[in-house]
């Protein structure tokens, strides 16, 4: 048989495509960083309800992974984004962001500290070239490794219980810490962390236990409703959680065609992430200087029709923002966005949404009140309750 060639197959597959190809009875397929990847396997309000009310999987392989190593990393990294790398220990998760010299952002992500010289970066763009100038002086390695790292997430209430029926004793996993566990002959990572804002935890395996650790988790979870899950409904997990993501809530600073693009931390709702008393780190000075134009904000729509793309008016008449993710949200039975808006306007007051709706092929044009509120929109106690409750 000839190997396919690459117009043929034109998105990668993940060491998990077996299963997740088999599963999908949609034939719902999406690009993530070259990869295909599912966005509904069945029923998006089933796997919705997965993560809410049972446990869900979803491959997380087309992640960037990159691997940080040297006598110098912490240093480099330290350097490299806003939160102080000192204060990971080893086993330790950060979220963090990085920006470019004029203090706009580049991207957000997830560092992991394998050892006192060792990092992982996890993030949705590709940044090579911009870490390797940043490295320049550090004694650090720099590459990526996605694709030699398999990686799942495994959310909600029961998803310890999963664990525990696959072996793993997670009960004293904190958030935002990972341990290591023997598999077939080989090890996962598993790290209390996600992006649904409930119980979770990732798992970081070599691409040859991929399809092993599938079949073990399925058949653990068989009991506690675990359930393979796609990108769609994932959405609507984060925009609850009010999680964003790059490319969709902010254009990456390299990205930017059009100057008035550009973001900030602080403009972003990332200011919080800021460790002002660390020392220098890429864009410090310029975020000291800079005045915020723009606020990121969590928003409660009137009516039941999402919200995404909507332009925002103050009074009706005023363009003042961007609604940039929205949904009806099936936990909260409310329809939420997150949205970019002018920084006089942060804290609300007059705020319409400009929502067009299809109406038996023709679009029907309302305008809908608007509320800031705090973000996150739904939040539970089990996220971080350690030891985590049985459910």
């Amino acid at each position: 048989m000839n190997a396919l060639t690459h117009y043929e197959t034109p998105l990668l597959q993940t060491p998990f495509h077996a299963r997740t190809s088999a599963a999908n009875k949609m034939h719902s397929w999406g690009p993530w960083a070259g990869y295909a990847s599912v966005l509904t396997y069945e029923d998006l309000a089933m796997e919705h309800s997965s993560i809410r009310n049972a446990a869900s999987v979803y491959d997380l392989c087309p992640m960037v992974k990159y691997r940080i190593e040297g006598p110098e990393a912490m240093a480099f990294l330290n350097r490299l984004t806003v939160r102080n790398v000192a204060k990971l220990s080893v086993g330790g998760v950060q979220y963090t962001v990085w920006c470019d010299d004029a203090g706009h952002l580049i991207d957000d992500g997830t560092l992991f500290r394998m050892s006192p010289d060792r990092f992982r970066l996890c993030c949705q763009e590709r940044h090579l070239p911009w870490l390797l100038d940043s490295a320049y002086g550090f004694d650090v390695a720099i590459r990526e490794e996605t694709e030699e790292v398999a990686a799942l997430s495994l959310q909600g209430p029961t998803s310890a219980s999963v664990l525990a029926a696959a072996g793993s004793d997670v009960t004293g996993l904190k958030p935002f810490r990972m341990a290591d566990f023997a598999f077939v002959g080989g090890e996962v990572t598993i790290s209390r962390t996600g992006f649904t804002g409930d119980l979770g935890y990732e798992l970081w395996t070599v691409p040859e236990l991929a399809l092993p650790l599938w079949d073990h988790l399925f058949a653990a979870g068989a009991q506690h409703g675990l359930r393979p899950i796609g990108s769609d409904a994932l959405n609507i997990a984060r925009l609850e959680a009010g999680f964003i993501i790059t490319g969709y809530d902010f254009t990456p600073a390299p990205q930017c065609v059009r100057e008035d693009r550009l973001r900030s931390p602080v403009e972003m709702g990332l200011g919080w992430l800021i460790d002002w008393e660390k020392g220098h780190f890429t864009g410090r000075r310029a975020l000291l200087r800079a005045k915020p134009k723009w606020a990121f904000v969590g928003l409660e729509v009137d009516g039941n029709i999402g919200a995404e793309g909507a332009i925002l008016y103050h009074d009706q008449k005023t363009e003042v923002g961007m609604i940039t993710g929205a949904c009806w949200s099936p936990t909260l039975k409310k329809s939420i966005a997150l949205a970019q808006v002018q920084a006089a306007h942060a804290a609300g007051g007059n705020l319409w949404a400009e929502i067009y709706a299809l109406r038996e092929l023709h679009y029907a044009k309302m305008m809908m009140r608007a509320r800031v509120v705090d973000r996150p929109f739904f939040q539970t106690d089990r996220r971080r309750a350690t030891p985590p409750a049985r459910f």
